[in-house]
């Protein structure tokens, strides 16, 4: 009876650790197989446990006080041969599931876990996808691993070793408006067309000579051109520091761009108007995966509104922010501003309210949203490859830690013809469900706002249904359940109610993803313009050293060395003056400084000069598609001789090669007549080439 008592303990002990998601204790783990049949005799008519003092696995539990003991008079032991349900050990098929299953079962049936711990700003909308989802939250962060850690701000709020976390490292610096304008403009420079949905920039103070001279230039060729510009400061957020200006003379140099560097672009005077108000659209863009690429975008956004009527700039209304500006953080202290909870009125409304109005005038929606998926693809491919880099900086290959995604919120205008303008890209776009409300002079008070809830709930929600990690288990769990169920004609009441609660699906209750993927899915009209990624693969590959993101001389001669890019026209010593002059002009006004060496964007540089020399009378990017395939064909055949000869154990004479390419010393040369049986298989390949 004694014994009977102590299983009885484990079990309920079993059960209350499984009903929290967390796992067996020590104690219970080392019971033996006496105690593993009463756990699973107990599964079936749990006892009942008494209430914690908190969540388990919480950083704040509370001591966990001991599970109450069933009251009941406890059964007697299963008579010999018969297993513990009472059936013969020779029929016990059914046993042996549950118990080899038991585990398996709990883990594709538990909840996902969130640590919402660092969430900030979007912890309401989260709060509400989470209870949608029925999944378990942890919000003051958790002793034991969770599957999805939701950061408010960037990767490096939590040391993060496994799971899933909504930050890529580096995407807040990529999405700074100097570095996501210089990614742009070398794409610029390849695919003009392209990208010219992205306005003309100029960087702060380093290229303040070159922007004087540019408006002059078109002005001396165009008298009648009375532009306007915009200034932007590269860390500056919520229209914080932006200004109209009307001269490269009216900028505000005096010390101010010094210490705080900025674009200026060109600004779009015929914005479409709607009630005579300029808007922007606010858009939802899931980047689920690096690599491979994968790009989701939400089929609804928001549009933001000025509070004043729109007039093209003058010298009278160039200050006029209520006017130019559609950032909701000024517009909402505009005395015009209108709070509506409709989804088609007030100072902020949902896209999908726009493109039906603008259906119920003729225009052509498909073709609208057709442009918009082309510019966030193409905005996406402009910034992945430096996120590559600071990627395996962070989380270098070969090492543990956890996967990314991100949300990601593109502000898009679109001009009177319809063409859609990239304004920027935010890393960390508001995730706020309430707005703010002036009962009185300087006192304000959070009201929840349904056209916020209605499109961010949504994004959040299905974000976290698309990268669930327990997704396929519980889809091979469901298929494995059906298939007996299916093969009987007639299955019981009490088997399709056990494989109805053992198989809950949340999905049934929810609407339809919100998120529609675009990349993959359209990859086949735009790969063609992935060259920089290309070279980015390159970059990474000569890195050598795990932990930077510069290049370092050697790393750099190795990459002219193993492609064949030197000649007796184009000496080693010519590449190392190429590498030093690059290196130095790039280290003078990239704003990181925490190591030497040549970053991506100069090692692009130097790769346009390096295409431009070897393959004259071609376009930029033709040039530069062909000295990737050429660098891409070489190491491809060193990658094919160092595989073969690795597996007969010799590379003429030396081990065979096993580390970075950066680490790699020359090979000697050899001789015609004595070359290693491996260098024959391709000489073939060498004299195509040729």
């Amino acid at each position: 009876m004694q014994r009977g008592s102590s299983e009885r303990e484990l079990a309920a002990r079993w059960d209350a650790e499984a009903a929290e998601g967390v796992r067996v204790d020590a104690d219970a783990g080392a019971a033996g197989e006496p105690e593993r049949k009463a756990g699973e005799k107990q599964a079936k008519d749990p006892a009942p446990t008494q209430p914690r003092a908190a969540e388990e696995g919480d950083a704040r539990v509370l001591p966990r006080p001991p599970p109450t003991l069933p009251t009941s008079k406890p059964k007697p032991a299963p008579a010999r041969g018969l297993c513990p349900h009472g059936k013969p050990r020779s029929k016990g098929p059914s046993c042996k599931r549950s118990s080899g299953r038991g585990s398996e079962q709990y883990r594709s049936q538990r909840p996902v876990t969130v640590d919402s711990s660092k969430a900030r700003t979007s912890l309401d909308a989260l709060k509400i996808s989470i209870r949608q989802l029925k999944w378990k939250e942890f919000p003051f962060g958790r002793r034991l691993p969770c599957d999805i850690y939701w950061h408010g701000v960037s990767f490096h709020d939590n040391d993060i070793f496994s799971g899933q976390v909504n930050k890529f490292p580096g995407m807040t610096e990529m999405v700074r408006k100097i570095t996501l304008s210089r990614a742009v403009r070398i794409m610029q420079n390849l695919f003009p067309e392209e990208y010219n949905f992205y306005p003309r920039s100029w960087i702060l103070p380093d290229e303040f000579q070159l922007f004087v001279a540019q408006v002059q230039m078109v002005k001396d060729g165009d008298p009648s051109w009375k532009p306007t510009f915009i200034v932007k400061p590269d860390g500056g957020c919520q229209g914080d520091g932006i200004y109209l200006i009307k001269d490269p003379s009216d900028i505000r140099l005096a010390g101010l761009l010094q210490s705080r560097p900025a674009v200026v672009q060109e600004y779009i005077c015929k914005p479409l108007l709607i009630d005579k108000l300029k808007f922007d659209i606010r858009l939802y863009v899931l980047l689920k995966s690096l690599e491979p690429l994968e790009i989701y975008i939400a089929k609804d956004g928001l549009s933001r509104f000025c509070t004043e009527p729109y007039q093209e700039p003058s010298a009278k209304n160039l200050h006029h922010i209520f006017m130019h500006l559609t950032n909701y953080s000024l517009n909402i202290h505009s005395g015009n501003f209108v709070h509506s909870d409709s989804a088609s009125t007030g100072s902020k409304r949902t896209f999908s309210s726009i493109l039906c109005r603008l259906s119920s005038k003729g225009v052509d929606i498909k073709k609208v949203w057709s442009d918009i998926i082309s510019l966030v693809i193409k905005t996406v491919i402009a910034l992945t490859p430096e996120l590559k880099v600071f990627y395996q900086l962070v989380i270098p290959a070969g090492r543990p830690g956890p996967t990314c995604f991100q949300i990601l919120g593109f502000d898009i205008l679109l001009m009177k013809n319809l063409k859609p303008i990239l304004l920027e890209v935010n890393a960390n776009p508001s995730m706020r469900i309430e707005h703010e409300q002036e009962l009185s002079p300087g006192v304000f008070e959070n009201v929840p706002s349904l056209v916020d809830e209605e499109v961010k709930v949504a994004v959040i929600r299905d974000t976290l249904r698309l990268v669930d990690p327990l997704k396929k288990r519980r889809e091979n769990q469901s298929q494995q359940l059906e298939g007996p169920l299916a093969a009987k004609e007639d299955p019981s009441e009490s088997e399709l109610a056990i494989a109805s609660d053992g198989n809950p699906n949340p999905e049934a209750q929810l609407p339809s993803i919100c998120l529609k993927q675009v990349f993959p899915k359209y990859a086949k009209h735009f790969n063609y313009l992935r060259l920089v990624d290309r070279m980015a693969n390159l970059f990474i590959r000569f890195l050598g050293i795990k932990g930077t993101m510069k290049l370092g001389p050697t790393g750099f001669r190795t990459f002219i060395r193993n492609c064949k890019l030197s000649s007796s026209s184009f000496s080693m010593a010519a590449v190392d003056i190429l590498y030093i002059d690059i290196t130095r002009r790039w280290n003078s006004v990239t704003l990181d400084q925490r190591d030497s060496g040549m970053c991506l964007q100069a090692f692009v540089e130097a790769f346009f000069y390096l295409a431009q020399r070897k393959f004259k009378m071609l376009p930029l990017h033709e040039q530069v598609a062909s000295l990737i395939d050429l660098c891409e064909y070489h190491l491809s055949l060193l990658d094919e001789k160092r595989l073969v000869c690795g597996r007969s154990g010799t590379l003429g004479g030396r081990p065979p090669y096993s580390g970075t390419p950066q680490e790699a010393a020359p090979a000697a040369p050899l001789a015609e007549g004595n070359l290693p049986p491996c260098t024959d298989k391709l000489s073939h390949a060498r004299h195509a080439l040729s």
